[in-house]
């Protein structure tokens, strides 16, 4: 990747001046916007009414696994990959089998995206582009490279992360819910220094076919209504005693608290989401697996709803 802080070598009011503009355009851009859904604290709502039934249904004994890491398992990268780019790249054709829930087009995809779980996955097969330039992410699932500059995928979505929109009520995107993927991901860089400040992507065995805000979609199993709905929040109980845990683990455990998890998509019990990366030390985020569902309760967040269509919350 070429990125436009490399650029160098020309007079202020020339190339480099341009150069320094998108590299800080790019340094501004974050994966959410501070009164975003995403970066709303949760720790202290009140507990939702039918919190214990969501987390039997979950699964109470079911333990908590970060579904991120570095090296392989099975032979396969761990995680969902997060291909940043800072430059301009031409506009990709994508062509989707939803196509009528999937954003038409405006994705500047590069031809060496990274596919979640390798080339040769037949998983999920996310992409996920954040393109700092422009400030938006790209995202696809199940994504198959066409040749050139073109891309086939199951369903696609591009979100500008400077906007509060959301998608269309009822329209799906690259997660069941219809939410980014990007801004639930944990990233190594934010473990690292030892805060990650939003809510974290969460899977669930079976959901219910309904969604709460700020969810756009639902993808249930039935209509139980013992079952999560796309959309809802869980928290790390502040009982859950997280000291010991190493630095990696305890950054991630404390933003399941504070922010919480968000249930994005149907899978395997709680599963969350994080970035693929070297960086991580998997012994360290082993830790979270000593967490099980019964060390956490599902939150009212009905409060922070400032408009429907809107992921903006409601100002205190």
């Amino acid at each position: 990747m070429v990125s436009a802080c490399l650029v160098s070598g020309y007079t202020d009011s020339g190339p480099a001046a341009a150069a320094a503009t998108a590299t800080a355009t790019a340094a501004d851009c974050e994966t959410a916007l501070p009164d975003s859904f995403w970066r709303a604290p949760v720790d202290a709502l009140p507990v939702h009414p039918d919190s214990a039934r969501y987390v039997s249904s979950i699964g109470a004994a079911a333990p908590l696994h970060p579904d991120f890491g570095s090296g392989l398992v099975d032979g396969r990268p761990i995680g969902i990959p997060i291909t940043v780019w800072d430059t301009a790249v031409p506009e990709s054709k994508v062509t989707f089998d939803i196509a009528e829930e999937s954003d038409p087009s405006g994705y500047r995809i590069p031809r060496n995206a990274r596919i979640e779980n390798g080339p040769a996955s037949d998983g999920d097969r996310h992409v996920v582009v954040w393109d700092r330039d422009l400030c938006r992410s790209y995202e696809l699932w199940n994504a198959e490279p066409q040749g050139g500059n073109a891309w086939h995928a199951g369903g696609g979505a591009v979100f500008d992360l400077r906007s509060h929109r959301l998608r269309p009520d009822g329209w799906t995107s690259a997660d069941a819910a219809g939410l980014a993927i990007l801004p639930g991901l944990v990233r190594y860089d934010e473990a690292a220094s030892g805060h990650v400040d939003h809510a974290i992507r969460i899977t669930v065995p079976r959901s219910d076919e309904s969604y709460v805000w700020p969810a756009r979609h639902q993808a249930g199993a039935a209509a139980d209504p013992a079952l999560p709905p796309m959309g809802l929040r869980l928290r790390l109980k502040s009982s859950v005693d997280t000291s010991n845990l190493a630095p990696q683990a305890k950054a991630v455990a404390e933003a399941l608290k504070k922010y919480g998890a968000i249930v994005a998509d149907n899978g395997s019990a709680w599963f969350i989401s994080g970035e693929e990366n070297s960086g991580w030390d998997n012994s360290q985020l082993a830790g979270l697996k000593a967490f099980k569902g019964s060390d956490f309760e599902a939150v009212d967040a009905s409060g922070l709803q400032q408009s429907p269509d809107s992921g903006a919350v409601a100002p205190k």
